[in-house]
């Protein structure tokens, strides 16, 4: 059979009864949205292709090419425009299987930068989005959202066309409302496989989203009242707001307004900070004291139908209203004599929403709240013990090297923190979590640096890579994966170590059991990093001490007219086990081991 007589085929009227998808149709998977939309097509512009298929022994005919058209037809049975349906008929199974294959494989589906072109066309014709949908077949928020594309520069169609940036980065680019800008980021980013976010970002450096907690704060409506700018985005159901500085002032005046409401309630004071939380470490900083709540007693009727709402699994809304009534009875209420001498920190929170800390009492108005019976007195008496002649500061340099420590020594089994990663992650530790993962840095690193101070290098080299802008993450993972388990497991076990922090004491000691830390494997004290941050009086002590001296012997008292820096000197050589100097002062092997071992107190 020669191709013109193909072409020449019989078209003829058959009865949509006798018609259904043939076998040697290719397309068996639709969309119903697709069907939907192609049937409201063909309902409004009528069939303007027809359908081709072969006729069976039953005089029933198959359709080899046009079965979404079949599809569409089947809901369209209502209208008697389509009770018969033109069919191209094929003489035999050859030629319908050519057909058949032949539309499949020639049906071309339109580049999307072309496709939003002859939307962009069809708009600027005149045509509304409803009729364009109609005309190809899809739905219209798929059309608006290329009509949003059909605006962006040439230059940008051009790039999405040419492959040097997805369909979803030229979404990003509808942002955009400065073609310069717009225009300069394309050259900056197309071909290097950026991601959406990130062009958002240079395209809007100075924007924030509606879901910032000072736009959830501020309402986009008062931002807007006030002149404030907004950009659309139709892809991400997002809104940005352009004038930051604006947001930024409407957000503190909110909050100073918030402050002063709270302090015409009857609060001494009150105080608006920007943070997103406010912590434990935040009222130790102010000194304040905290008072509570006067507690709210309830009835026996009252106390009884509290039980019963509270069991009940199910309440109504004036079931759940009572509940609520009562529950606040019993958190108890602020007397007006707790706020004329405490006040409130008021702060947004990370989703915008206000929250107070409220009966804090400063140091200056302890002595009025205990007087009003408000605020008990300390029973923190003094226990009269010295002064310890070790600084915070120091104990913290100490606590650190003492963690290092720990960690130095936990690279040694590294299949114990893995262990502890799975037993962390397993089990809700909350403070005792033994692992600093996902929370903060676990440090161990004083403040001296490294004077006298080593730690594998595990724990102090190649610090994580900075990823921020790179161009192809799965190509780097694969890159890293090709180094093999052994290197995969030991960068694991390094930072798993990093991040040792401890635990509660019984972990502690299991732990140090196990990998056996020695704080003086990795850390000599000398003159940096901590006799010359002590008193002369404890350099006298330690002396004495180590050498196993009295308070009279001239060993002693010699080193106790020496100016502090030799005094330093001397400790620092002798800790770091200068043979003359100790031959001079005949160090025994057990005062050797002795020195050798020595640590400051709380280092243990």
């Amino acid at each position: 059979m020669t191709m013109q007589e193909t072409i020449t085929a019989p078209t003829e009227q058959i009865p949509f009864g006798d018609l259904y998808v043939s076998d040697l149709n290719p397309r068996t998977v639709f969309s119903p949205e697709g069907i939907k939309a192609l049937a409201e097509n063909i309902r409004q512009l009528g069939l303007i292709q027809n359908l081709a298929g072969l006729r069976d022994e039953t005089g029933k005919v198959g359709i080899v090419a046009g079965g979404r058209r079949l599809r569409a037809l089947e809901t369209l049975q209502d209208d008697p425009r389509f009770a018969t349906v033109s069919v191209k008929i094929a003489p035999d199974q050859a030629t319908a299987a050519v057909w058949a294959s032949s539309e499949n494989h020639q049906r071309e589906q339109p580049h999307p930068a072309d496709e939003i072109r002859e939307y962009g066309a069809m708009a600027e014709r005149g045509v509304p989005a409803p009729s364009i949908a109609l005309a190809f077949g899809v739905n219209e928020q798929h059309v608006y959202r290329r009509l949003k594309l059909a605006s962006l520069p040439v230059s940008v169609l051009d790039a999405l066309k040419a492959g040097d940036i997805t369909l979803s980065n030229a979404a990003a680019f509808t942002i955009s409302e400065d073609e310069a800008n717009t225009l300069s980021v394309l050259e900056h980013v197309r071909g290097e496989g950026y991601s959406d976010h990130r062009i958002k970002q240079m395209l809007k450096p100075d924007s924030v989203g509606q879901t910032d907690r000072r736009a959830v704060y501020v309402g986009l409506e008062a931002y807007q009242a006030e002149g404030g700018r907004v950009t659309g985005d139709l892809f991400a159901e997002q809104t940005y707001l352009d004038d930051v500085s604006l947001l930024n002032e409407l957000f503190a005046k909110k909050l100073e307004a918030d402050a002063d409401a709270m302090k015409a309630e009857g609060w001494k004071w009150a105080e608006a900070l920007s943070e997103t939380y406010v912590g434990y470490y935040e009222l130790e900083e102010r000194k304040v004291s905290r008072i509570y709540r006067e507690e709210g007693e309830l009835s026996e009727e009252d106390s009884a139908r509290y039980d019963e709402l509270a069991a009940s699994e199910v309440l109504d809304d004036a079931g759940a209203e009572e509940l609520a009534a009562l529950e606040a009875t019993l958190a108890g209420q602020w007397s007006d004599k707790q706020k004329s001498v405490a006040g409130v920190l008021i702060y947004v929170g990370q989703s915008g929403v206000l929250k107070t800390y409220e009966g804090l009492v400063l140091k200056e108005d302890k002595a009025a709240a205990i007087d009003a019976g408000v605020l008990s007195k300390s029973d923190h008496a003094s226990t009269g013990a010295p002064k310890s002649p070790i600084s915070q500061k120091l104990r913290d340099d100490l606590g650190r090297i003492a963690r290092g420590a720990r960690q130095h020594a936990a690279l040694r089994d590294p299949d114990l923190l893995i262990d502890l990663l799975a037993y962390q992650l397993s089990h809700a530790l909350r403070w005792n979590n033994p692992l600093g993962i996902a929370t903060t840095e676990v440090p161990n690193w004083p403040s001296t640096e490294a004077e006298g101070y080593a730690l594998d290098e595990r724990l102090t080299a190649n610090p994580p890579r900075n990823m921020w802008e790179a161009k192809d993450l799965g190509a780097s993972f694969r890159a890293f994966r090709k180094k093999g388990p052994e290197h995969v497991r030991g960068e694991l076990a390094r930072f798993l170590a990093a991040q040792y922090g401890g635990g509660c004491e019984p972990l502690v000691a299991m732990i140090d059991k196990e990998t056996q830390p020695r704080i003086r494997e990795v850390w000599t004290p000398n003159a940096a990093n901590f006799f010359s941050r002590v008193a002369g009086s404890y350099l006298n002590e330690l002396w004495r001490d180590l050498l196993d001296l009295s308070e009279g012997h001239p060993t002693a008292t010699t080193f106790a007219k020496l100016k502090k820096a030799e005094k330093v000197a001397k400790l620092e050589a002798l800790l770091a086990g200068d043979t003359d100097l100790r031959q001079a002062h005949g160090i025994t092997e057990a005062q050797a081991a002795k020195i050798d071992a020595w640590l400051p107190e709380g280092m243990e």
